[in-house]
């Protein structure tokens, strides 16, 4: 797979997810990618996305997410970043999956879906940014 780079900017707002999710879509049939690692990567950005607009902002000023995914070999990277507060999921604690409805905490299952549907993910906070790198290997998915 030729290493081409694909990058795209979202707004502040939930209302962007619908966008997320034709750019995911739009670059997953340009570099060949199947229907369902299609969806596992839309699963996943769409539970960052969620959390960051929800989380990581401390105005209501519009800021700007932007999504770089670049095919590697036989993976792809998903670069994330943002100019909210710091955070790093990789610090997030695991929830108990394992509990009861009844019984659960509330926050950490998007972050731990992210985690179970990507192989790699990198933090780093640079330029007060987050900077997140999220690795998926392919493995015959890409044609």
């Amino acid at each position: 797979m030729a290493k081409k780079e694909f990058s795209f900017e979202l707004k502040s707002s939930l209302s962007e997810l619908d966008n997320l999710c034709e750019n995911l879509e739009d670059v997953g049939q340009k570099i060949g990618l199947s229907k369902k690692l299609i969806f596992e990567i839309n699963l996943a950005l769409d539970e960052l996305f969620t959390n960051i607009i929800s989380y990581g902002f401390k105005d209501e000023e519009e800021h700007i997410i932007k999504v770089t995914i670049t095919p590697q070999n036989e993976e792809l990277c998903l670069c994330i970043e943002d100019d909210g507060i710091p955070f790093n999921p990789i610090d997030f604690e695991t929830p108990d999956v394992a509990c009861s409805v009844e019984n659960c905490k509330i926050g950490g299952l998007g972050i731990h879906i992210m985690r179970k549907l990507m192989d790699e993910i990198c933090y780093q906070r640079c330029d007060d940014k987050n900077i997140l790198t999220l690795k998926k290997t392919l493995s015959n998915e890409a044609s």
